[in-house]
């Protein structure tokens, strides 16, 4: 390998690509190498040698030489404590340069889902590069975060919203570690409880098992009226599942013969399919509602329709809920009611958790698909039949 000794600079880098010279060393930093790219001499990549160990620190022309040069004491820094350490170095100069990269990143990310990009979308934009985007990388720490964005925000919002929002920054700092992107990821020994010690404790459920009788009265008063918004909460009462699994439920999916509900992968949360057993009042009840919907002269694909050809909307199914409770409950304290009564009724912990489809550890998962897929229709007609002892029958009209 043809190897050339001189004071590196990027006008001898390009000078130097017209040549045939492989390798550059400067001998102000002999731990340092550039070399060219075998395919388009253009462009090329650093490396850091620490006793005999490379270390690729990054590409040239991201990484120029005098950025290259500036940051290598920090690189042999950390590789005289580890010589396995890592070596990247980045063109990213401040906070903001990350959360612009994370930004993009997440947007093209297949595997969330369209609510969490929002979310996320909204701290980032809201919170974290307003307040944190002109933060030099080199001095960001515990003290700076705090300083900046941790106090402040507790000061206006909930803890847990707090948390949210350094989730985001966390994700996007360990996100940008892996790949290798950052050198350190200066949040790695910071923890939220650094922060705020504020135990977050869960929202207190604004629907019990005793008032289930006048919810059932309302919902049945409502069936006529808003028939789909009704049939929203009483899916949701009944099975424990999350509104957006619910609201993009599919005819195709739901087997009356069978009785059973499949929801595909891509509509949950946790990104795993999920069955559902439809119980003797479930069917009945989705069979009076089939028959609504053909009457009026809808025959689509979508249990819950919206738009032409799509389902309810996300905001839509919000607005029907607010509309349906007044306020007083959330589509989310129908599946946390639900959970509750499955759990007065002596359904086995194991499976509340798979009807709720957790996320569960690989040896809960198969004890769950192995010995437990009978249980869970045995646990929803339990909880049906305490749910005819409520005024459900009235809705479903089953026996």
């Amino acid at each position: 390998m043809t190897t050339l000794h001189l004071n590196i600079t990027d006008a001898e880098i390009r000078k130097q690509a017209a040549g045939t010279v492989r390798q550059l060393r400067d001998p102000r930093f002999p731990e340092l190498r550039f070399r060219y790219s075998t395919t388009n001499r253009a462009k090329g990549a650093w490396h850091v040698v620490v006793r005999g160990k490379w270390g690729k620190a990054g590409d040239y022309p991201g990484i120029n030489a005098k950025l290259m040069q500036s940051t290598l004491p920090a690189i042999l820094a950390r590789r005289a404590v580890n010589p396995d350490a890592v070596s990247t170095t980045s063109s990213w100069r401040t906070v903001g340069d990350v959360l612009t990269w994370y930004t993009e990143r997440m947007k093209r990310d297949r595997a969330l889902s369209a609510k969490r990009k929002a979310g996320a979308e909204s701290a980032l934009r809201c919170h974290l590069v307003p307040r944190l985007q002109e933060v030099e990388l080199s001095t960001f720490n515990g003290p700076t975060l705090d300083r900046l964005l941790m106090w402040p925000m507790q000061e206006r919002y909930k803890a847990s919203f707090v948390r949210l929002v350094y989730g985001v920054l966390a994700v996007a700092f360990s996100q940008a570690l892996r790949l290798k992107m950052l050198p350190v990821n200066p949040m790695a020994t910071l923890k939220f409880t650094d922060f705020i010690a504020t135990r977050i404790r869960p929202k207190p459920a604004r629907v019990r098992g005793d008032d289930l009788p006048a919810l059932m009265v309302q919902l049945a008063e409502k069936y006529e009226l808003a028939p789909t918004a009704s049939m929203l909460a009483l899916m949701m009462l009944c099975h424990g599942t999350r509104l957006g699994e619910t609201r993009l439920a599919r005819w195709k999916n739901i087997n009356l013969t069978t009785g059973l509900w499949f929801i595909p992968e891509e509509d949950t949360k946790t990104k795993a399919e999920h069955t559902l057993p439809l119980t003797a009042q479930a069917s009945a009840l989705l069979k009076r509602y089939r028959d609504q919907q053909h009457a009026n002269g809808y025959t689509g694909p979508h249990v819950f329709p919206g738009r032409p050809g799509a389902p309810v909307s996300a905001s839509k199914a919000s607005t029907l809920f607010a509309e349906l409770a007044k306020g007083e409950w959330s589509s989310h304290d129908l599946r946390k009611v639900a959970r509750t009564g499955w759990a007065d009724l002596g359904v086995d912990y194991m499976v509340g958790e798979m009807l709720l489809n957790h996320a569960m550890k690989d040896l809960d998962a198969t004890y769950i698909h192995t010995t437990a897929e009978g249980m869970k229709r045995k646990a929803l007609e339990t909880w049906h039949d305490h749910l005819d002892s409520q005024g459900f029958r009235e809705l479903h009209g089953g026996t």
